[in-house]
């Protein structure tokens, strides 16, 4: 009985990511830290169990099958509204930084991230612009690729606005965005 007090005292945190080997990991690590962890692989998973016990903190991999973390993220917050959010990506733009903070993530961490990256974000007072922000500066093709995800995101994900917005054909913006992102 005094062990179920304890796990109750534990805060609990959502880890909702569609990779089962990073999940398993992560939430391993951050068991060890002292957290209660549940974890889902999708969206409605996650609403499910967010429904079954109320989370402390979640962490929402941005790119998911089915709904992302950006969609998840409101929802999640109209359930528990002071709850704490970190989306999590392997797939980083400052563009889907800014749309995360803006739909009320605490925090954005680009993958790889460890355990302590997570919790650091997840009990920092606000989201550290300047941690988004290299060392290095950008290469000048992945400046142009910030740039196109920016005015994408500006333009709702619509590609023929956002070619006429950039001044390029359609087809040409479309092979870009087929592209992987270059990483510096």
């Amino acid at each position: 009985m005094t062990e179920d007090i304890e796990q109750e005292e534990q805060p609990l945190l959502l880890l909702v990511d569609d990779d089962p080997t990073f999940t398993r990991v992560l939430a391993r690590a951050l068991t060890r830290r002292g957290l209660r962890v549940n974890t889902a692989g999708d969206a409605e998973e996650a609403m499910q169990l967010a429904r079954q016990e109320q989370p402390d903190f979640a962490v929402l991999d941005l790119k998911m099958e089915g709904d992302s973390g950006l969609v998840l993220l409101p929802r999640l917050l109209e359930l528990y509204p002071d709850l704490r959010v970190v989306i999590l990506t392997g797939y980083s733009s400052i563009a889907t930084a800014v749309e995360a903070i803006k739909r009320g993530a605490c925090n954005y961490l680009c993958k790889p991230a460890d355990a302590d990256d997570v919790l650091t974000a997840l009990l920092s007072e606000q989201a550290d612009p300047e941690s988004l922000v290299a060392e290095h500066p950008m290469s000048v093709d992945r400046l142009q690729w910030e740039h196109i995800q920016r005015i994408l995101a500006e333009h709702e994900g619509n590609i023929s606005a956002t070619a006429r917005a950039l001044g390029m054909h359609r087809r040409t913006l479309q092979r870009k965005l087929q592209k992987r992102p270059v990483r510096r």
